[in-house]
Order: structure tokens, then sequence, then C-alpha cells
């Protein structure tokens, strides 16, 4: 418990004392996020916030690094910089997506070479493929949440706080380390980040953080339970990011939009707004959902497979619920964004 609470604040307070610096820096290189139609903000705001949350994070590196597993840690941290460094790259210069993909594979690739792996299936090369498709899918969904002040911040620290309880309970110390680290960092940020934010994360920020959490999720490992308990509690934990990414690519596709190329204001929280909520009601709704997830994970954890299978009913009927208010329902979009 003292090195989680030294791994916690250490991060927090990094990231609190890196972020200003970070946004006096942004101008200085062109990553200032000006305000555009698909954008909520409405005045410049630098975009330079992902480096106090890689520097906070790192913390754990300097702490942790000559201790448990440092060929895997450093493999992880190792793909999570660089993903930040593709990140931005992309704030700066706007690569294209189809680019972007493929460097994000290989950085997934990376950490499956050191084991960082999913092994579910009965076939080696599906595991890997599921792998890639786990670390890659959650980066970008991680990145498609950052819409709105505070969000994929908070978010972030709620799923990273579920992660250290389920490490804890089930004796992962290197695990909890490193999600305490995430978890620190993101409530760090959050000081500056929240409504009305005075600084973004940027593409170096999200997709660090969903790297690093896809990475967590894949480590974490639970006592006595079967492959498919182990597979679905992190599932369940970070189901809010997958049903958004869900959402909008449905919805793009029914719309006839390139769902990787065509941003837009088509996102859950900003249907949420759209109802009226202001943006701090619609974050803090967000929140709470995330909350309940990561408390039904830790039940799940716990529970036998029949269960885990009606939770998974339950949550799947849920999220067609949702998608069906989103997307046909009262709370569809009412215009093309």
């Amino acid at each position: 418990m003292v090195d989680l609470l030294l791994i916690f604040f250490g991060a927090l307070l990094i990231a609190v004392a890196v972020t200003p610096l970070s946004k006096r820096l942004a101008p200085r290189f062109g990553l200032v996020a000006h305000p555009r139609a698909r954008d909520i903000h409405t005045v410049p705001v630098p975009k330079l916030g992902g480096i106090a949350i890689v520097a906070g994070v790192m913390l754990f590196a300097v702490v942790a690094g000559d201790r448990l597993g440092f060929r895997q840690l450093a493999a992880i941290l190792l793909g999570a910089a660089f993903m930040s460094f593709l990140g931005l790259v992309d704030d700066r210069f706007q690569i294209s997506a189809y680019v972007r993909l493929p460097l994000q594979m290989l950085a997934a690739l990376f950490v499956w070479a050191f084991d960082v792996r999913i092994s579910l299936l009965a076939s080696p090369v599906l595991d890997a493929v599921l792998t890639v498709v786990w670390i890659v899918g959650i980066s970008n969904a991680m990145n498609f949440l950052d819409n709105m002040d505070g969000l994929l911040a908070g978010i972030s620290a709620v799923i990273s706080a579920f992660f250290m309880a389920l490490a804890v309970i089930n004796g992962q110390y290197l695990v909890a380390l490193l999600s305490a680290a995430v978890l620190g960092a993101c409530i760090g940020f959050l000081v500056w980040n929240l409504n009305p934010a005075n600084v973004f994360m940027g593409d170096s920020g999200s997709m660090f953080l969903g790297f690093l959490l896809a990475c967590i999720a894949i480590k974490l490992r639970f006592v006595g339970q079967s492959p498919l308990v182990s597979w679905m509690t992190p599932l369940i934990v970070m189901a809010l990011p997958v049903f958004d990414m869900t959402l909008v690519v449905i919805s793009r596709l029914r719309r006839g939009k390139n769902p990787l190329t065509t941003p837009g204001k088509d996102h859950t929280s900003h249907r949420i707004h759209n109802q009226g909520f202001t943006k701090r009601e619609t974050v803090m709704m967000l929140y709470l959902v995330c909350t309940a997830l990561g408390i039904t994970g830790i039940i799940a954890s716990a529970a036998s497979v029949v269960a885990n299978l009606i939770i998974a009913a339950a949550l799947l009927i849920a999220a067609g619920y949702a998608l069906w208010l989103f997307e046909f329902g009262p709370w569809r979009l009412k215009t093309t964004d």
C-alpha cells in the first residue's frame, strides 16, 4: 500500500506541475486546437497536455523498474511512448488514418512479442490477431472518447482505479502499481482539464492512455477463474469506450461516412449534451456509468461462468437499447454532423 500511495501521489503531483508547462510550450510547436465546426470548444486551447500524463506515468518506471518483470514492463512503456509520439505527430501534422493504423498495429505486435498477449482461443495465430485488435481498438476507442472537457481523463481515471482494485484483490503487484500511476496522472491532469478546460491532452495523451489500459487489461489475472471470466471482466470495465466507438462507427456507416476519416459531433457525450444537459452534467453522467460498469466488473470477476453470461446478456440488452435510443430513438442526431 505504501508503494501504491507513493506511485499515485507522485504521478498526480508531476501531472499537476507539468501540465502548465505543456500549456506554455504548445503554441511554440503549433499544438493549439482552434475551434472548428465539429468541436465544442469556442476558443483556441493548447493540446500538449498529454506530455504531463506521460511524465506522471513514467515515474512508475523510475520507482518500479528494477522490480518484477522489468522486460515486460519496459516493452509496455516503450510501446505506450511510441503511441504517444505518434499521437503528438498526428496532433501537429494530421497523419492519415491509413498511415496511423499500421503503426499502431506494429506497437501492438511489439508488446505481443514480449508476452503481453490474450490467450483465449485454441490457435496462437488467432490469439495474436485478437491481441492486436484489442490493443489497437481500445487505443482508438479512447481517442474517440476525447471529445469533451475532462471526459477522457476522468473515464481513464475510473477505469484505472478499478483495474488497480482488481489487481490488488488478485495479488498482482506490478499491474496494481502501473494502474496507480495511470490513476494519479489522470487526476493530476484533470485539475487543468475539467470544464472549462484550459488545456487538452491531444492524441499524444489519448493514444498513450488507450494503449496502457489495453495492456493492463490483458495482464489482469483472476485467481481460480476460467479464461472466459478473465476476458469478460476487463471488457465490462471498459465497456463505455467500446460502446461509444461502436455507436460512432455504426452511425457513420449508416450515414454513408467513413468512420476513420469523418469526425463529427456524433459521440455518446454529444448526444447526451444535445438533450439539454450541460457539459459538466454530461461528463459526470458518463463518470457514473463507467463507475457502475467498474462495480459490475468486480462482481463478475468473482462470479461463476453462468453468472457472467447472465451479466453479459444484461449488458448487451442495455447496450442495444442505448444504441437504438441514440441512433434511431428520441435521442438520435438531428443533423448530419
